[in-house]
């Protein structure tokens, strides 16, 4: 079994990680372009075609399925993408984590990038999942391309920046770009002391387990945590085969990655 993942940069290591998490025998192919990060500010054009370029790369070394692991990609390139690889390639999107959180009850908070926060997209999936519960989008300029360079003052300021943006009543957060995920404990501890005391820890909502059991559901395979670690790992930057940057390697996820099989070359 072989899945493939794409993003600008590191926010695909979350989904990654998942992934070798519920099937340590897959075979991971990791295609990214940080030279293009962030995609967030690009025009939708340049977002389709940079992660098309991401997805072809990918596709050429013929996986069973393909995660699109981030949200501005899903949102512009999805479509694009799936026309020209499915029905022989299952593509997977990332979608904010919504509906979870609006069914845990509110208010909450959406932590997303500028383009964004407010867009038709994610107003729309307001609407259709959290009617009736208040949400509120919190803008997180620079937070992404700072995780993306391990920027560990940047990110600091970009948290708590959004963290004073946060309402003192939310009861979790969704973490509405995937490179958010790598840094979800320091978001945590920015905004829980901020919050009005309560019984209930801060929740915090991404997207990576959802979109790696769906990966599985999607090509036929079930979750086998406990099955050989025998997968390998294919990294791609700009198509080219390459090792884990070394700001991947100061995450969680990259780090329990860079052990998996043979990192080529």
């Amino acid at each position: 079994m072989k899945i493939a993942l794409i993003d600008s940069g590191n926010g695909l290591l979350a989904a990654a990680a998942a992934v070798h998490r519920l099937r340590p025998d897959a075979d991971l192919v990791l295609s990214s372009d940080p030279e293009t990060m962030p995609w967030g500010p690009r025009t939708p054009e340049d977002v389709i075609a940079q992660a098309l370029n991401c997805a072809r790369a990918a596709a050429a070394h013929r996986p069973d399925a393909l995660i699109v692991a981030c949200n501005t990609a899903s949102v512009h390139a999805l479509a694009a993408i799936r026309a020209e690889l499915e029905p022989g390639l299952p593509v997977i999107g990332t979608v904010p984590a919504i509906k979870p959180a609006a069914v845990g009850g509110g208010p909450f908070a959406i932590w997303a990038t500028p383009a964004t926060t407010g867009s038709p997209y994610q107003r729309g999936l307001i609407r259709d999942f959290a009617s009736g519960v208040r949400v509120t989008e919190v803008p997180c300029p620079g937070l992404a391309d700072a995780v993306q360079h391990a920027d560990a003052a940047g990110i600091d300021a970009a948290v708590a920046a959004a963290a004073a943006l946060t309402p003192r009543d939310v009861r979790a957060v969704v973490l509405g770009c995937t490179h958010y995920e790598l840094v979800a404990e320091r978001i945590r501890g920015a905004v829980q002391p901020l919050l009005r005391p309560s019984d209930e820890p801060l929740a915090l909502h991404g997207s990576a387990e959802a979109v790696a059991a769906q990966a599985l559901r999607r090509i036929g395979s079930a979750p086998a945590p406990d099955a050989e670690p025998s997968g390998t790992l294919t990294v791609l930057l700009s198509g080219r085969e390459a090792a884990l940057e070394p700001s991947s390697l100061t995450y969680a996820e990259g780090r329990s990655l860079s052990a998996v099989g043979a990192v080529r070359p």
